[in-house]
């Protein structure tokens, strides 16, 4: 298949090379334009902005709803370049507001698009290993499949409409910073008391908590490794910002995400927001006085 790759980061690069090695026929744009010259050595097709794409899917993968705009409603944007027919696949954690948006133009242009934003760091799309959640119309996915299953260890279907798998993908970053806040006022707690961080890591992840979002976070935070970050601390923030935003909009309350929010704000501040986004249990030590 040719498929479109914009967005060529730490995720997109690894996921759009797992595409070319499985023998899809790959148009890479990227604002860095070295980046795409890097996947066009290993046999990707560059295009000059995206309008020139020329693909039947196009894959967008950026790290935020301006980026994404920038791309698919900028001059010489993907809006203007994808055909008629054409599907755009959002694989951006984006907001919910956005996702209609940008599904509502895609339609009165005749084209489809499909929300398919993913779960996994780094190491997950480098091994073809993130998990896939897509929502769209079912013609659509089915159609991208072949693509997913390259990408990903697995593809959640979860509705027709964009937006649902958006709304997922929001939920899911803010249960992970729930996590990451608990291990950090759990590890501050058990320090107080002389115990070692890892020594609990140990005994949570291998009783109760075995699940890998515990162990890859646990780790990291037990071994303070803040960097290189596999997401920043600063994209956390805009993450649960957007999730706040999609409550508020349907009168959801969300008051352990509200408090998670001013915490990676303080952070933020303090000048943390380059790091990986796990040092937001720097925060819990911080107020612990550690």
């Amino acid at each position: 298949m040719r498929v479109a790759f914009l967005g060529l980061g730490s995720m997109g690069r690894a996921m759009a090379r797992n595409l070319l090695k499985a023998g899809h026929e790959v148009v890479a744009y990227n604002r860095t334009r070295a980046r795409a010259e890097e996947l066009a050595k290993e046999g990707a097709h560059l295009a000059e902005h995206p309008a020139g794409i020329a693909a039947e899917v196009a894959i967008t993968m950026v790290a935020d709803d301006a980026a994404l705009e920038q791309i698919v409603l900028g001059q010489q944007g993907l809006l203007a370049g994808l055909a008629k027919g054409g599907i755009h696949v959002s694989m951006s954690t984006i907001s919910a507001a956005l996702s209609r948006r940008l599904a509502e133009m895609h339609q009165e242009r005749g084209q489809t698009m499909v929300s398919a934003p993913v779960f996994g760091r780094p190491e997950a799309a480098e091994a073809a290993k993130l998990f896939i959640v897509a929502a769209g119309p079912q013609q659509a996915i089915e159609r991208c499949r072949p693509l997913f299953d390259v990408m990903g260890q697995r593809t959640f279907v979860v509705g027709d409409e964009p937006v649902m798998a958006n709304v997922t993908k929001l939920s899911g970053n803010f249960m992970i910073a729930s996590v990451i806040e608990c291990l950090g006022e759990a590890f501050a707690l058990g320090r107080k008391y002389g115990l070692e961080a890892d020594k609990m890591l140990d005994v949570f992840t291998n009783s109760l908590f075995a699940a890998p979002v515990y162990k890859t976070y646990g780790a990291i935070i037990a071994q303070q490794k803040w960097e290189p970050a596999g997401f920043r601390l600063r994209l956390g923030l805009k993450d649960v910002r957007l999730a706040l935003a999609a409550a508020d909009a349907e009168a959801v309350p969300m008051p352990v995400a509200s408090f998670i929010h001013d915490s990676f704000l303080s952070a933020v501040a303090r000048g943390m927001g380059e790091q990986d986004w796990a040092a937001l249990a720097k925060m819990a030590a911080e107020r612990a006085g550690l």
